[in-house]
């Protein structure tokens, strides 16, 4: 647990590194749908990493820095249409906690975890170094080649947010000017993309599962008529979000992403070299 003034972040090494709990005055501010348990099982809810893909694949064969893999019987997460989806890591334990400290009016967690298994031949080590500062939640993750491969890139994170004593359909979300990349019916990206600007308005009865390339601005937020807001600023490392706002639930998600769904089928995906390194990092912002 990570506590700095107004602020308790709770994740939990055992199941995933998941964030379980994050609390902002006293009120809870990640929701945490059929619980830990539902973590353990490979489910998402909370502050979930999502790695070492985000979101979901097209195809069970994916080829990468030259290496070809099948995941035929994989028992992979998948959703709605068997596609594979979120990764490896959803409720794992093996995470290493390195360092648990204060600093002046900051709370800070470094942990880390050895990925190399055949659904993903690109051995790596994943640092996460998680800071709680005033109203601020900043997590940065860094993928570290530890082979002679090559690593592909293509993690994010699933925050399910929720603004306490203000009905979903009354929040504002703010998104900035951005490119809206097309989706199929299955959630993969078509290749199209529109352009649209700046926006900001209540949800009502809106619906999103969309992606979107990020420009310059790269901050989105929900906002509540009581004052109450919640940021997501991805810092660096993250040109891509998604905007998850389901039907009929009283939370939604703002989700930083390395690539665009599909990167490690479409080969769209960053890659990262023997001796380099690559680092995200995004904050929750709260008021």
């Amino acid at each position: 647990m990570l506590e700095a003034g107004e602020l308790t972040a709770t994740f939990l090494p055992d199941v995933g590194m998941t964030g379980v709990s994050l609390r902002h005055r006293g009120r809870e501010h990640l929701a945490l749908p059929g619980g830990v348990g539902h973590l353990r099982t490979g489910g998402t809810g909370g502050l979930p990493l999502l790695a070492p893909w985000a979101n979901r694949l097209a195809s069970r064969r994916y080829r990468a820095a030259g290496v070809s893999v099948d995941l035929g019987d994989v028992a992979l997460p998948v959703d709605g249409n068997g596609l594979p989806i979120h990764g490896l890591l959803l409720g794992v334990a093996g995470w290493k906690v390195e360092r648990m400290a204060v600093r002046g009016t900051a709370a800070v967690l470094r942990t880390s975890l050895a990925v190399d298994q055949p659904a993903f031949p690109f051995p790596h080590r994943i640092e996460l170094a998680v800071t709680a500062r005033g109203g601020e939640l900043t997590v940065a993750t860094t993928v570290v080649p530890t082979g002679r491969r090559r690593v592909p890139v293509s993690f994010g994170w699933h925050p399910y947010l929720r603004l306490p004593g203000a009905a979903r359909a009354s929040w504002r979300l703010r998104l900035p000017a951005r490119r809206h990349l097309t989706l199929d019916e299955a959630g993969i990206p078509t290749g199209g993309v529109v352009d649209e600007p700046a926006e900001a308005a209540p949800i009502a009865r809106r619906t999103f599962d969309d992606l979107y390339g990020l420009g310059r601005d790269r901050r989105l937020s929900f906002a509540a008529d009581d004052g109450q807001s919640i940021e997501l600023h991805c810092v660096s490392g993250y040109p891509y979000g998604q905007v998850w706002v389901p039907k009929g639930k009283s939370f939604a998600a703002l989700e930083p992403m390395v690539a665009p769904t599909n990167a490690l089928v479409s080969g769209s995906v960053p890659l990262v070299a023997p001796g380099d390194a690559y680092r995200a990092t995004f904050s929750l912002i709260f008021t």
